[in-house]
């Protein structure tokens, strides 16, 4: 399985003077990228494998250089040869613990706690090791310490950050006509897709097996994960929040209105503090990513409310045990996150219309553009349908477009094989999936 994208953003960032930091999600295959196919990739480019020095942190014969004085020393040690250069890969980095500065100490180790400041850790040793001209340094890391969305702000924007995801779909669809036999219909593997997502580990396990294993990621990992970080107390009300954001995926919403849907939902009362605490912890850890509201004739951000997807449609299917499959919202997923894995920024679109009620009066209406996608000069307003061959439907999807009556490209993805077509109004009518394999032409 290979990640053609994440690949060429490590080739292309060799030898740029600074560390490369792999993060994203736990499981979506950073070690796999940096031990397999970026290795194989520079021994088939004619760097000698005793040129690529390899350090699984996580394992216990290594467990000496989870202190990073000793990680240091031994990486110096094997690189001291100056007339050749050496790549570092450094997996499960977070295992490397924090101590107090042992000048401090007579020389002693000793664990650094939260509040100690004069302190060395495992980002002082990467960009230490940065420095060395024979060293270009790579690392990884799979808990909340390195999934953690701020820890390229640590390294104080000197680091290179490849942010992975899970498969995008079309990195699965290949994936999947590569190793099929019988050829398989592209809305097929759409469906497939749309279910069980694509975390690669679940790509390669039968349904069962599939369903079993992304369930456990949550309790066995993630929300582990997210609890040991922020060291959380109401356990219960962080994994049921995360079921009401998979519950409520796609649909505006704010901390107050997510308050009141646990207490109605769980008839458990729950601050609007702690909701924004809890989502932050979601969103920190990258499993999911806020949309935020764009005002676009006012051209400002609408702070009010905001939508929630998740990385994953796979994830998110699996906090609702898979019973329940709302296609609408696991389409809007999956086109935002193939928008964003394409490099797109996107927002959801907002704006207000006065318009003349049956009375004759005028009275103001709020729209709703799915999403706002840009992209450099590029610029593209989207709507999702599940289908708009019923007359009113239509009517009501391209409503906003008529509306804002500017020059952007507007396109309609319906959840259908239909081929892509230009409307009489010159808005874009295309299905899903040949939307998603031609993204980079729209």
């Amino acid at each position: 399985m290979q990640r053609p994208k994440y690949l060429n953003q490590l080739i292309n960032s060799q030898w740029n003077g600074f560390p490369k930091i792999i993060t994203g999600i736990r499981r979506c295959g950073k070690s796999f990228l940096l031990k397999e196919i970026f290795f194989n990739y520079l021994v088939s480019s004619g760097t000698m494998p005793g040129s690529i020095i390899i350090l699984d942190l996580d394992d216990a014969k290594n467990s000496k250089y989870r202190n990073p004085q000793a990680l240091n020393s031994l990486i110096l040690e094997l690189t001291k040869d100056k007339t050749k250069k050496f790549y570092i890969f450094l997996d499960e980095i977070q295992r490397v613990y924090t101590i107090i500065n042992p000048e401090l100490t007579n020389g002693q180790i000793i664990l650094a706690k939260n509040d100690d400041t004069e302190v060395i850790s495992f980002v002082d040793v990467i960009l230490g090791l940065s420095h060395e001209k024979n060293i270009d340094l790579y690392a990884t890391g799979s808990n909340s310490k390195m999934l953690s969305s701020d820890i390229v702000t640590e390294f104080r924007d000197k680091a290179t950050e490849i942010h992975m995801a899970p498969l995008s779909f079309k990195e699965y669809y290949e994936y999947e006509k590569t190793k099929s036999e019988k050829n398989p219909e592209k809305q097929e593997i759409f469906y497939e897709y749309m279910h069980h997502g694509g975390m690669p580990l679940a790509v390669l396990k039968n349904e069962d097996e599939k369903e079993n294993y992304l369930k456990n990621l949550f309790s066995t990992t993630y929300l582990k994960d997210i609890i040991e970080r922020k060291k959380l107390r109401k356990t219960e009300s962080l994994d049921e929040l995360c079921t009401i954001l998979a519950d409520c995926t796609g649909e505006l919403l704010n901390a107050e209105k997510i308050a009141n849907t646990f207490q109605s939902k769980k008839h458990v009362k729950i601050d609007k503090d702690t909701v924004t605490s809890y989502i932050s912890a979601f969103l920190d850890a990258f499993i999911i990513t806020e949309v935020k509201r764009y005002d676009l004739k006012g051209r400002n951000y609408i702070n009010s409310t905001r939508k929630y997807y998740f990385c994953d449609t796979g994830l998110r299917n699996a906090r609702l045990d898979f019973m329940y499959s709302d296609e609408g919202h696991l389409l809007e997923t999956i086109v935002y996150n193939e928008l964003i894995y394409n490099g797109y920024n996107v927002n959801v679109g907002s704006f207000d219309s006065v318009e003349k009620n049956e009375d004759g009066k005028s009275i103001r209406k709020s729209y709703e553009i799915d999403f706002m996608a840009t992209k450099g000069n590029k610029k593209i307003y989207l709507q999702i349908a599940d289908d708009i061959s019923n007359s009113e439907t239509k009517k009501r999807e391209i409503r906003p477009f008529i509306l804002m009556n500017d020059q952007i490209k507007k396109v309609i993805v319906i959840n259908r094989p239909i081929n892509e077509r230009i409307d009489e109004n010159g808005f874009t009518i295309v299905g899903v999936v040949d939307f998603l394999l031609n993204l980079e032409r729209m």
